[in-house]
């Protein structure tokens, strides 16, 4: 049993390395949970739905597409073409409430608080949709997957998850914790100039590949 647990370690740890260092940028869904943080917003249901969310997508990769030998060039090219649209946009809705001060509005309380079912939706459609959450997850986590063998690659996919649930659980804590504190004009307005500069380094990144390619 040792021996056993000894031996897929490093495909564990490397599942685990690669994934945290894809989930850590300042995407989409992190920013999303940041905000619904730091308006008080439903912070415990968002993260539970993003880190399912998460995990089914680390799963479909590892067992799945895989499995299966990957997706063609042509599918993973039009993936990487949505995602960089998908960036581009949410970068300059976040250039416009930057520019324009509107965050000065979101800082305070809202108004008309999301329900449940409003957060739900919003959480699985910023994992769903995305089309870089599934180039992060299910695309380039299942295709490193493939170089541990079997079952290397299901604990290497474990070691992904696992970085998946410590992410979210500790960003949902910070922003619990802080997000009273950090209500402020200032920071909304800072938050919104990184995540513009964020999303669009990442698109330009994720377009010079795609023309590289």
């Amino acid at each position: 049993m040792l021996l056993a647990s000894t031996a897929f370690a490093p495909a564990f740890t490397a599942g685990l390395l690669l994934c945290l260092s894809l989930i850590v940028a300042l995407g989409p869904q992190n920013a999303h949970l940041l905000r619904m943080g730091l308006q008080g917003q439903h912070v415990w249901l968002t993260v539970g739905v993003s880190i399912v969310s998460d995990v089914l997508l680390i799963a479909l990769g590892v067992l799945g597409l895989a499995q299966v030998g990957g997706i063609s060039d042509r599918v993973q090219g039009a993936m990487v073409g949505a995602g960089v649209v998908f960036l581009l946009f949410y970068g300059w809705q976040a250039l416009q409430r930057f520019l324009s001060g509107a965050t000065r509005d979101i800082a305070a309380p809202p108004t008309q608080p999301m329900t449940r079912r409003q957060a739900v939706m919003s959480a699985l459609a910023f994992s769903w949709l995305n089309p870089h959450a599934w180039l992060d997850t299910a695309v380039l986590v299942g295709t490193a997957s493939l170089a541990w063998g079997t079952p290397g690659n299901t604990v290497f996919g474990l070691g992904a998850a696992t970085a998946s649930v410590l992410w979210f659980g500790g960003l949902g804590l910070c922003v619990f914790w802080l997000g009273q504190r950090l209500r402020t004009p200032r920071l909304w307005r800072a938050l919104d100039g990184l995540v513009a500069v964020m999303m669009w380094g990442t698109a330009a990144a994720l377009g010079w590949g795609l023309l590289g390619h």
